[in-house]
C-alpha cells in the first residue's frame, strides 16, 4: 500500500475503536515512528498527512529533523541519557520517556537556560517488565509531585508499553493500567494542570490502547513500514 493508504487503513481503524468505545476519533492523535525509515521516506510521510513524526536517537534523527523542521511535529519516544538532553530539547516538540528524575532535572536545566518548557509524558512500567523503561506505578505520584516542581517541564501525561503479545487482547490490563494510575494521579492534584494524555500502543495493539483511552499512538510498520537503512 502507498503511504496514503495506509494511513487511511489506519485512521479507519482508529474510528472503528472509537465506535466501539463512543470516543471521538479526534481525539487520538497518531504518531508516525519513522526511526526505521529514511528521510526522504519522512518526508513523503508529512506530505501524505502524518504530521507528528516519533524519532528515538539524534543521531539518526537529525536528517529528518533538518529537512522537515517547521512543516512536521517530533516526538523524542526512546530511552533518554542525561547527557543526550543538550540535542533533543528545544529540537524535539515532545519527550514521551522521562522516567527518572535525573533526567527530568537535567531537561529543565536545558529548557530553563533555551527559555521554553517542554511537554513531556512520565513512563510507567505498568506491565512490570525487567526490560521495560519506567517507573512502577507505586513509584509514579511522588514522581510527579517531583516533576512538576520544574518550571522547564509542563507534564502533560503518561507514557507506557505494553507486552509484546500474539493476541493484542492480553494488553489490555496494562493499558486500563495506565489510564487508571493517570486518573488517580490527578485525584492527588499534585500539579496545576491535570494530566490529559496517554501516550500508548504501537502497531500490534492500537486499537486496543485507544478502547482503554490512549490520546497519542506510536505507529511505525503498520503505518510508514520498514527500511534496510545505511549507517
Amino acid at each position: 500500500m502507498s503511504l496514503e493508504q495506509r494511513l487511511k487503513d489506519v485512521e479507519r481503524r482508529i474510528a472503528d475503536a472509537c465506535a466501539r468505545c463512543g470516543r471521538d476519533p479526534g481525539s487520538v492523535n497518531v504518531v508516525a515512528v519513522t526511526k526505521y525509515v529514511s528521510a526522504n521516506t519522512a518526508r513523503l510521510a508529512v506530505e501524505a498527512g502524518m504530521r507528528h513524526i516519533g524519532e528515538n536517537r539524534w543521531p539518526a534523527a537529525e536528517e529528518k529533523w533538518r529537512l522537515l523542521e517547521g512543516k512536521a511535529v517530533f516526538h523524542y519516544i526512546g530511552s533518554l541519557q542525561s547527557r543526550k538532553v543538550k540535542d533533543v530539547v528545544g529540537k524535539f516538540d515532545y519527550i514521551h520517556s522521562i522516567d527518572r528524575l535525573s533526567l527530568a532535572e537535567e531537561i529543565h536545566k536545558r529548557a530553563e537556560a533555551l527559555g521554553i518548557r517542554v511537554p513531556c509524558f512520565l513512563q510507567a512500567n505498568v506491565s512490570g517488565e525487567d526490560s521495560k523503561h519506567g517507573l512502577a506505578p507505586d513509584e509514579m505520584s511522588a514522581f510527579v509531585g517531583a516533576v512538576g516542581k520544574l518550571k522547564g517541564i509542563r507534564p502533560v501525561g503518561l507514557m507506557t508499553m505494553a507486552q509484546i503479545a500474539d493476541d493484542a487482547e492480553a494488553t489490555r490490563p496494562v493499558f486500563r493500567g495506565l489510564r487508571t494510575l493517570r486518573d488517580e494521579i490527578n485525584g492527588l492534584r499534585l500539579l496545576d494542570e491535570p494530566l490529559t494524555e496517554l501516550s500508548m500502543g504501537m502497531s500490534g495493539d492500537f486499537e486496543v490502547a485507544i478502547e482503554e483511552g490512549a490520546t497519542w499512538v506510536r505507529l511505525g510498520s503498520v503505518l510508514v513500514g520498514h527500511e534496510e537503512i545505511e549507517g
